[in-house]
């Protein structure tokens, strides 16, 4: 039960990840941003974790203070910065409160990882895959949110999803309760670096990890662009197309997440990363054959992609977690994160550019380069035998 409040409480809180790419046009229109503008309310989120990321491993922050607190402190700040759009009208304003709402949420994503691994030791890949699930539908949160107010403004998301975020905390602090086998947080050193990059399996789990972030934040962040976009080549916009296929693909990732936590617990992480990584590929390579074509045929063809693009991503963090010296996980951990994180604003980017020169037909096909790698390196990550998991990163 506890897992379950845990994981709610993540959903809930990680609704503030996407809710200035949720009301995007709106905001745009708003606060008069391009492509670029546009682009940066989820960079600036992605840079803000990073930051924030690093920050904390620096500072050991989840030993110094009970990660319940952390988590907490992180949802009311992360509220607090989303809703000062509501108090600006400069676009620079509005950009710095998504950058410090991704700083907040590096307050609420990892530590939550801990205090689920608290509770569970022999299933923690499916404890895991359930969290991570949460936070794949807390993600889709907004675009519902934008899909059943089509008529009104922004501004009413993002006051819900910041309510939500209260909610969030109040529920860490009141209901979830640390577990029997709380854990150590690994401590990060900047020493340590030369010699996870020198350990082969560590650097083939990180690389994976570096294909699917590629792929993972370039789909979440566009697809409802590319859905809308797609509808209109149909003509069908009558329906509020481009909402309906984010939420369509993020919430066929929260069951994905859980079959893959436990489906790795029985025949392997790396074993369980490739084949996703290889169907999310073909799948983002398929993507301009989808565009144009009947909405349904759309929402299928994201519920497939959404399911296995985040299928993989708890099992990378877990496969370094297997094959890094223990005194040097919390720096392989933080490493492999802030890499992966800062990539994605490279992906988030390069698919603007392209739909702004080719055409959204064309903007997430390239996404496929990341998984094709991806699934080429992990094989040298093999789980080690009856390896636990002991923490996970999106």
């Amino acid at each position: 039960m506890q897992l379950a409040w845990i994981a709610f409480a993540e959903l809930l809180a990680m609704s503030l990840w996407f809710a200035g790419t949720a009301v995007a046009p709106a905001l745009a229109r708003q606060f008069t941003l391009g492509p670029e503008g546009v682009a940066w309310l989820t960079m600036s989120v992605q840079l803000g974790f990073v930051a924030g990321t690093l920050v904390s491993a620096l500072t050991n922050l989840p030993d110094i203070v009970p990660p319940r607190t952390v988590f907490a402190a992180g949802s009311l700040a992360g509220a607090a910065f989303t809703m000062s759009a509501l108090a600006t009208s400069d676009a620079g304003v509005l950009i710095g409160g998504r950058f410090l709402t991704g700083v907040a949420l590096a307050g609420v994503y990892p530590p939550a990882m801990k205090i689920a691994a608290g509770w569970t030791v022999r299933r923690r890949g499916t404890a895991l895959g359930l969290l991570i699930g949460a936070l794949t539908l807390g993600s889709a949160g907004p675009h519902l949110l934008v899909a059943l107010s089509a008529p009104l403004a922004w501004q009413p998301v993002i006051v819900a999803v910041s309510i939500q975020a209260v909610v969030a905390a109040v529920i860490m602090l009141a209901i979830v309760r640390d577990g029997p086998h709380v854990i150590a947080t690994a401590r990060f050193d900047p020493r340590a670096a030369l010699a996870i990059v020198s350990n082969a399996k560590a650097r083939a789990a990180t690389l994976g990890y570096l294909g699917h972030m590629w792929e993972l934040y370039g789909c979440w962040t566009w697809i409802a662009a590319f859905g809308a976009a797609s509808a209109i080549a149909h003509g069908s916009a009558s329906l509020n197309w481009g909402p309906l296929t984010a939420v369509v693909t993020l919430a066929a990732g929260a069951p994905a997440c859980l079959i893959a936590g436990i489906w790795a617990d029985r025949v392997g992480k790396a074993r369980v990363a490739r084949l996703a990584m290889i169907a999310s590929g073909s799948v983002a390579a398929l993507t301009p054959l989808l565009f144009g074509r009947d909405p349904i045929l759309m929402l299928i063809g994201a519920a497939v992609w959404g399911a296995v693009v985040i299928a993989d991503s708890a099992q990378f963090s877990a496969l370094i977690t297997e094959h890094t010296d223990p005194a040097h996980v919390g720096t392989a951990l933080t490493l492999q994160t802030c890499a992966g994180f800062l990539l994605t604003m490279a992906s988030i980017r390069a698919t603007a550019a392209l739909a702004q020169s080719l055409g959204w037909q064309w903007a997430l096909a390239p996404l496929a380069v990341g998984p094709a790698l991806g699934a080429w390196v992990v094989g040298g990550a093999a789980d080690k035998p009856d390896g636990d998991d002991v923490a996970a990163t999106n």
